[in-house]
């Protein structure tokens, strides 16, 4: 594997960060913020473009999601594949997890598909009515 700049990665990096990603997925809120806290980097992506934060909602880890917008992940930020952490909390029905994004500022129209559109496709009404509530 190498960086942005073709140079090699040292084995110790990708280990730390197939931790974060790990410990995103896994929801364990504490250790990962240890982590950002310590200097790894709050948008960190792995090889599809998923941050730390669409990791987290996708798991449907609404504490997770939380504590990484406390620390200034991008909410608006999609994957290679157009996916928010909005739409991947909306897919996983994560009330607090949506309702946390949208407190945070992120658009319901952002990404392809979004999370409006997701809630659409999978006739979602409750997080369709989530998604709504500031726009009444």
């Amino acid at each position: 594997m190498s960086g942005p700049g073709g140079e090699p990665i040292e084995e110790g990096v990708l280990e730390l960060a197939r931790r974060v990603f790990d410990l995103a997925r896994a929801g364990h809120t504490e250790e990962l913020a240890a982590y950002v806290d310590a200097g790894v980097p709050v948008d960190l992506t792995n090889e599809k473009g998923d941050t730390l934060l669409v990791l987290a909602a996708y798991h449907d880890h609404p504490d997770t999601v939380a504590a990484l917008l406390a620390r200034g992940a991008d909410h608006g930020r999609a994957n290679d594949r157009g996916q928010t952490a909005l739409a991947a909390a909306v897919f996983r029905r994560s009330e607090a997890g949506v309702r946390a994004l949208l407190d945070a500022g992120a658009d319901p129209d952002a990404g392809g598909p979004s999370a409006r559109e997701t809630a659409a496709f999978f006739e979602l009404p409750e997080m369709a009515a989530l998604l709504d509530r500031d726009t009444r």
